[in-house]
């Protein structure tokens, strides 16, 4: 993490959208669309910096609502504050979510977020043959950092500009 508890969130997917973009998480350039059963009910994208277990980056939900959500458009690069991580097992494979939050933001309501996060992901994936999903546990912040730093490789992505950074527009 650059800064003391902030992480740089690449998104790429919209709150309120059910358009998925998938970017390639070095270039950030945008690789492919595709539409998915239930639209986003949070900015989403990756810790930029991370390879996780599944050997992606570190997925992320920023807990963002109304016009600071929605200004959150695919391609921006963000300073965010985890603020907690929520278990996943997808096909037997670890790929837990960071919910983070706008510097100095709380998360309000942690318990109501993680249930909208776990309806989204059970429609989306419900109607996929042989797909496995589990959600587990609301970890807290400590853990959140914890898990970002297990997936930390210094120098990826770090000189990125924070506003607005959009690669293909």
């Amino acid at each position: 993490m650059a800064e003391e508890g902030v992480v740089r969130v690449f998104i790429e997917n919209e709150a309120g959208s059910d358009i998925k973009h998938t970017y390639d998480e070095q270039s950030l350039a945008l690789l492919r669309t595709a539409k998915v059963s239930a639209a986003y009910p949070f900015p989403y994208g990756f810790v930029m910096g991370t390879r996780s277990g599944d050997g992606d980056a570190v997925d992320c939900f920023l807990i963002a609502t109304g016009g600071q959500a929605r200004s959150l458009m695919s391609g921006t690069v963000i300073a965010c504050e985890p603020a907690a991580l929520l278990e996943q097992i997808e096909d037997g494979e670890v790929d837990h979510k960071i919910l983070a939050v706008l510097p100095g933001a709380r998360l309000q309501a942690p318990d109501a977020v993680a249930a909208r996060i776990q309806s989204f992901v059970t429609q989306v994936f419900a109607h996929i043959p042989g797909k496995a999903i589990q959600v587990g546990r609301l970890l807290d912040r400590a853990a959140a950092e914890a898990f970002i730093a297990a997936s930390t490789h210094p120098g990826q992505n770090e000189g990125r500009p924070l506003t607005g950074a959009r690669d293909g527009s």
